[in-house]
């Protein structure tokens, strides 16, 4: 089903838009809000699972969300839809591991459009249809790299940093409206995005994967593993929901332990 093609729903239900959602942590995310009630609109590229995310029960809507159009447009189609925009959830994102030497102006300009302009975009759109109910809740999925920095991660870190303060300004600007905002920094999650970079770090550290696995994304941590995608989602639903509604400008640590030394 396209987005264009459903009529808009008279549920009484909160309305949600999940970008990224067609897999990893967005999909867990878009899961979670839909087995809780809420209605779903899930954005992510052209080339991704559509029928999948259809049969979860959400919409679809396919977009590029380092063209700032399509941001407006997206937030158009779920109002549109829903009658209201009440949740947005800002996940989209991907990694690319490479020293700043070598790093490539045109993947840093993608990389900063997609994990930092286009935050701020949604939430700009989202905004008035929020402020107008007196409710919404924004989360934006920040990684523990909002708070610390890896080696060969220069974009992929100055955008996360930059999406906290995008966050907490929004927070201060939201209290009075009814509006949150807060940030979830999760250390390394079993995702494609994870699992992309596996090999990434195994090439620029000169390392087996298994090797990268324990020793470059989990030495820090107490915990021993990766982050399950559905651990994500349930601290998502949370901070979209009512009972977090004194939740706000918060950077949410779930990273195994890792910034506690």
């Amino acid at each position: 089903m396209h987005a264009s093609d459903a009529a808009p729903s008279t549920e009484s239900s909160r309305a949600a838009l999940v970008t990224g959602g067609a897999s990893g942590i967005g999909r867990a995310v878009a899961r979670t809000l839909l087995a809780r009630g809420d209605r779903v609109l899930v954005v992510d590229l052209p080339g991704a699972d559509r029928a999948a995310v259809e049969a979860e029960g959400a919409l679809f809507f396919a977009a590029d969300l380092t063209d700032g159009q399509a941001c407006h447009e997206a937030v158009a189609a779920a109002v549109a839809h829903f009658g209201r925009l009440d949740i947005l959830v800002n996940n989209a994102g991907f990694q690319h591991v490479a020293p700043i030497e070598s790093f490539e102006a045109g993947r840093w300009r993608t990389m900063i459009d997609l994990m930092l302009t286009a935050p701020f975009l949604l939430t700009q759109a989202a905004w008035p249809h929020m402020r107008e109910r007196g409710w919404g809740r924004i989360v934006n999925i920040a990684s523990i790299h909002a708070k610390v920095a890896s080696p060969g991660k220069a974009a992929y870190v100055s955008a996360k940093h930059g999406l906290l303060g995008l966050t907490r300004t929004a927070a201060l600007e939201g209290g009075e409206h009814g509006i949150t905002a807060n940030a979830l920094c999760p250390a390394y999650v079993r995702s494609p995005l994870v699992e992309n970079q596996i090999a990434d770090q195994a090439r620029l550290n000169d390392l087996d994967e298994d090797t990268v696995i324990q020793n470059v994304m989990l030495d820090q941590a107490a915990i021993k593993r990766l982050i399950e995608p559905d651990e994500v989602a349930s601290i998502v639903a949370y901070l979209a929901s009512d009972a977090a509604a004194a939740v706000t400008g918060a950077a949410w640590d779930m990273d195994l332990g890792w910034t506690a030394r």
